[in-house]
């Protein structure tokens, strides 16, 4: 039984005017109105280590969790750490290394973590709960896409598929690098330029992939997608590391999945399907935009050092389906 099935038994969330965004759209998080101009926007995201490094693994967590607020639209505020950690397994200044990367991060992101929870536990976990604020008439969700509006890519893919082979197998270092920096940027200055230039729906790339973040966008705003595979960014040796296999076992699950709603042209390989389906640790925003809007903010997301680029469209068709030629 998938996660789906057992929400669907769950009783109905109670109905609140002031919920602006719950659960039914699949957004990166939830809103609540205070009044009239301001909002919360609140969001959790923890996980296991994706790297040996733990303030490196700290900041990774932080800025995944980080980027459910900057999806929305939203400026983070204050942060909760939380945490679990094999007290008796491992020294404690691990834990501490991974809260400093978190903090430092959070930092940068100009919020303020005020506290947070820790628990004894086999394997080390962390993240944060997030909570931050935006304007009800400037809330960016799955639903909100327009036909024709451009799909623009703020980070490259195969961070999911880069971590999966730097378990086993040695990458140059400017490779690793490469990958480490791409997880723990943030998208502060993508969710700024994607509200700039007019952004009608925004997610950003985790655990299901593109393909699986684009289905719920599309399905959520009633329309069906159009991806490019050869315009998509992909980070160095992502292709040729697919190749060899190194694919963990949740990006394969994701394209059984995405098997479901999405029809491949006959020119886009195995690898690159897998790529599309990569099970990503803080990815970053797919936003859509006008058509008219979209080359400048390409420029604008390129002028902060992202390489983004345009990778489809949304179109008139069944909700979620996704055609990748």
């Amino acid at each position: 039984m998938d996660l789906a099935q057992v929400l669907r038994h769950l009783p109905d969330i109670k109905c609140d005017a002031n919920l602006l965004v719950g659960a039914n759209t699949f957004d990166d998080a939830g809103v609540w109105r205070l009044c009239a101009d301001l909002a919360l926007v609140q969001t959790v995201d923890f996980f296991t280590p994706v790297v040996d490094d733990p303030y490196t693994f700290g900041q990774i967590a932080a800025a995944n969790a980080l980027s459910d607020i900057y999806a929305m639209g939203g400026q983070p505020l204050t942060c909760l750490n939380i945490a679990a950690f094999p007290k008796d397994a491992l020294p404690l200044h691990v834990l501490g290394d991974i809260l400093r990367g978190g903090i430092d991060k959070v930092n940068e992101a100009g919020a303020t973590v005020v506290g947070g929870h820790t628990i004894n536990d086999d394997t080390p976990k962390y993240g944060l709960a997030v909570t931050g604020l935006i304007h009800p008439d400037r809330i960016l969700t799955n639903a909100g896409g327009k036909p024709g509006d451009v799909l623009l890519l703020s980070k490259p893919l195969g961070a999911g598929i880069l971590t999966t082979a730097m378990k086993s197998t040695s990458l140059p270092a400017k490779v690793v690098a490469e990958t480490l920096d791409t997880m723990r940027a943030l998208n502060k200055e993508a969710a700024r330029v994607a509200l700039a230039y007019n952004a009608q729906a925004c997610t950003d790339i985790t655990g299901f992939g593109l393909l699986g973040h684009l289905h719920e966008m599309a399905n959520a705003s009633h329309l069906a997608a159009k991806v490019e595979a050869a315009n998509v960014p992909l980070l160095p040796q992502t292709l040729e590391l697919a190749e060899a296999g190194f694919i963990c076992g949740g990006s394969k699950a994701n394209l059984a999945y995405a098997n479901t709603f999405t029809h491949f042209d006959t020119n886009v390989s195995p690898q690159m399907q897998a790529i599309l389906s990569d099970a990503i640790t803080s990815g970053g925003l797919l936003i859509a935009l006008p058509a008219s809007h979209a080359a400048n903010a390409l420029t604008a997301l390129r002028q902060v050092g992202l390489p983004a680029a345009a990778v489809g469209t949304l179109i008139t068709g069944q909700p979620g389906c996704i055609y990748v030629t």
